[in-house]
């Protein structure tokens, strides 16, 4: 079995990460999978580059109850989340959020939850540098909108 979290500064190969989350399981009849990119822009600005940074353990063991509750809300066989952190650069792969289902409509759902529960909730910090200088990035009142939908409150809002 493969760990559903990957915390990780290398990039990722989308097309193996979904071979690995369909391996053995016949049952798949849908796959969704979400992959994430660094802009060149962000509120109007320019952006560098974008420096991500985690709380070892902590960071995984949230993204895992993550999972955890999509199994709850959704019909899934599986999800795999990978987040890079460090340094990364515009166009360069950032979040992967893949779910496997019998069907399409559960994997749909599942992903979009995984990937709202991830913007909003995951104890990540974000730094961009623009030609004003360094930033921090804080959630978008629309990720907190998108994860009430699911009925839950954002703790940052």
């Amino acid at each position: 079995m493969h760990p559903r979290v990957a915390i990780q500064t290398d990039d990722f190969d989308l097309s193996a990460e979904v071979a690995r989350l369909r391996d053995r399981e016949p049952g798949v009849g849908a796959v969704c999978a979400f992959v994430g990119t660094v802009r060149d822009r962000n509120d109007g600005q320019r952006v560098a580059t974008m420096e991500l940074e985690h709380y070892p353990g902590m960071t995984e063991k949230a993204i895992e109850q993550m999972i955890d509750e999509a199994h709850q809300r959704f019909d899934i066989f599986g999800a795999r989340v990978i987040h890079r952190v460090g340094l990364l650069q515009p166009l360069d792969q950032i979040v992967l959020v893949a779910v496997t289902s019998a069907h399409r409509g559960e994997s749909f759902q599942a992903c979009e939850f995984l990937m709202d529960y991830l913007k909003t909730q995951a104890p990540f910090w974000k730094k961009e540098q623009t030609p004003e200088g360094a930033r921090w990035v804080d959630a978008r009142v629309s990720d907190d909108v998108a994860l009430a939908k699911w009925g839950i409150q954002a703790r940052n809002a």
